[in-house]
């Protein structure tokens, strides 16, 4: 939809051009000959109406501008072949103000390099014609360089401050984003700080009352809740309270578990993410692998989450050294889908 003001100013420049045809018109009886004024007259209003039409651009197309060109060149030619420099010709040179509003329109527009070409066709027609560059200010020529100056001028002051607007639109956005995502840190550290805390502070004080001295099941513990807090770092959404549980309960087994959030499930909603946690903490809580680690996939992948769980060569059967020489067996391979297939 148009605006408004934009639909004034097109009606204002469109009564403005008319004006110059009209005074052609009162004068249409100095001319020698009628029929190439009146053709000059078609042409002019042909290309200002189609410089007016509206546009989904405010540049005006490469051919419309040279189209605009050379309507000026034609209709100064059929003007002044008709016209003879001594007379006085008073009204009859509405072509000189037709064209300096034509080639306004083309600079607003955004076609500056057009506009002057025609206001320079324009000039050295008159000079050919008057033979007397002082006859310039009294045949209104002066007024068309000047219209496209002060037109070119805000233009540009226009077009730089649309453009200053859009950089500062996009320096609030970066700013909003940067600070949402300061808040967002500072809160999932105080929220994760808080969780340690409930977590640590019992053992801490453990260690505080026994001056450091610990049996072996309160240095294993220290060991759960290192993991644990390592867990929160680099784990980070592949955690939730079921998660947590059962992870503490598979090391307190004897597991070795690994968990690495590389961000590829940050995209997903809460029900999604539901989703994934359980399937992670049921295939913990079951596993009897001796190494399981759980990471995620990339964000563009159909997979979310993939779980590895590896036994190690049994110890009881072979020597330490052909232990060390085996691989690790596979004894889980899961890939947990990023959404729910449609059934």
């Amino acid at each position: 939809m148009i605006s408004v003001p934009r639909v004034l100013l097109v009606g204002l420049a469109a009564i403005f051009s008319a004006f110059h045809v009209v005074l052609g018109l009162y004068a249409i009886e100095l001319p020698d000959s009628v029929g190439p004024v009146l053709v000059a007259m078609a042409l002019y209003g042909a290309a200002t109406a189609l410089s007016l039409t509206p546009s989904s651009e405010v540049r005006m197309p490469i051919g419309l501008a040279a189209t605009n060109l050379g309507v000026t060149a034609m209709s100064l030619v059929l003007v002044f072949t008709q016209l003879d420099p001594q007379d006085e010709n008073g009204y009859a040179t509405w072509i000189i103000g037709a064209i300096g509003t034509l080639m306004t329109i083309t600079v607003v527009r955004q076609r500056p390099w057009f506009a002057w070409a025609g206001i320079g066709l324009m000039l050295v027609a008159v000079l050919v014609w008057s033979r007397d560059p002082l006859e310039l200010p009294a045949l209104g020529a002066i007024g068309g360089p000047v219209w496209v100056g002060v037109a070119q001028a805000t233009t540009l002051a226009i077009v730089r401050s649309s453009r200053d607007a859009r950089l500062f639109v996009q320096a609030e956005q970066r700013a909003a984003e940067w600070q949402a995502q300061e808040e967002a840190e500072f809160y999932e550290r105080r929220v994760r700080l808080a969780q340690m805390n409930r977590q640590v502070a019992p053992m801490l004080r453990q260690i505080v009352t026994s001056d450091g001295r610990l049996d072996e099941a309160a240095r294993a513990e220290c060991l759960y809740l290192e993991a644990a807090m390592r867990d929160e770092i680099r784990g980070r959404r592949l955690l939730d309270d079921r998660v947590r549980r059962e992870v503490l309960a598979a090391r307190r087994r004897g597991v070795e578990i690994t968990l690495l959030d590389d961000g590829g499930i940050d995209d997903l909603d809460r029900d999604q993410h539901a989703r994934v946690t359980a399937v992670i903490a049921q295939q913990i809580g079951e596993t009897t692998a001796d190494r399981v680690v759980v990471r995620t996939a990339q964000h563009d992948a159909d997979v979310a989450v993939t779980i590895v769980g590896l036994r190690d060569p049994a110890s009881d059967s072979v020597d330490d050294a052909e232990a060390d020489d085996r691989e690790a067996q596979l004894e889980l391979w899961l890939e947990v889908p990023r959404s729910t297939m449609p059934e």
